[in-house]
């Protein structure tokens, strides 16, 4: 297992791009879903320039976290529920089943994009505005969302991916690109709110909220896997789940008196 591990961590820095133009596809793709979702909460990147730290360090400490503590915390629990019951009982119940693994990926992912905003938090006296740790959440959540989404990308270019595939497939080619634009967003939303909850002396309960929603979004997965839903339908529901969470923190983001105006901070 170890080797897994460090094998799923190198593969984000590995090339298997058919060709450069297509990993400068694959990173320009992830940048510009990052940048249209990070957009609408206006983090001022350039204004507080800290705000990068958070943004470069973020994907570091998430993909190490869930290298080195997702998967085998994962396998771990696959080994345990396989051992108190068959494969087949597994798969007869695999609603409730899946779930266990599936809220993993919430808790350890969201709990690393946190570290960051915790730092910042702890070094401001534990008192910020709550749009501020709204928006250092979004951050954080872009710089992963980002991450990720590049690496998604190579390894669709890397599989054979052109656009006779879309004349051919239509939709489904394309599904791959359309999850990762709804899953960028995604993580930016479930850190925003971890962030305002944090900001806003609710910490530990937004975390929650948010690795809740997060393992809500991967549940299309084991809806997948049973049967009940379609490939498309899975696309639709993570669409649909990534845009209600996005929702609910833009609008803790521009909602009128819901928290002070931010504060001018040149660094952290």
């Amino acid at each position: 297992m170890v080797d897994y591990m460090v094998a799923f961590f190198k593969s984000f820095f590995q090339n298997p791009s058919a060709s450069g133009i297509y990993l400068a596809i694959a990173i320009g793709l992830a940048i510009a879903f990052g940048a249209v979702w990070l957009a609408g909460y206006r983090p001022s990147l350039f204004k507080k320039p800290w705000l990068w730290a958070v943004l470069v360090s973020s994907p570091f400490l998430t993909l190490a976290a869930v290298s080195f503590i997702q998967i085998p915390l994962q396998t771990w629990t696959g080994q345990a529920l396989n051992h108190f019951w068959s494969l087949e009982v597994l798969a007869r119940w695999i609603l409730l089943a899946g779930i266990p693994q599936i809220l993993l990926t919430g808790l350890v992912q969201e709990g690393s994009k946190m570290v960051p905003m915790v730092v910042y938090w702890r070094r401001s006296g534990k008192n910020i505005d709550p749009k501020l740790g709204l928006a250092i959440g979004a951050v954080a959540g872009a710089g992963f969302g980002i991450f990720e989404a590049q690496w998604v990308h190579n390894l669709i270019f890397a599989s054979g991916w052109t656009w006779e595939a879309v004349q051919i497939g239509g939709f489904m080619a394309l599904a791959p690109f359309w999850e990762r634009f709804f899953t960028v967003a995604a993580h930016i939303a479930f850190s925003a709110l971890a962030g305002y909850g944090l900001a806003k002396g609710w910490g530990w309960q937004f975390y929650l909220i948010a690795s809740v929603l997060h393992g809500l979004l991967n549940y299309s997965v084991i809806l997948l896997q049973a049967g009940l839903f379609t490939a498309v339908h899975a696309e639709i529901y993570v669409a649909v789940v990534a845009a209600g969470v996005m929702a609910w923190a833009l609008w803790l983001r521009w909602r009128k008196g819901g928290a002070t105006a931010e504060p001018e901070i040149s660094s952290m």
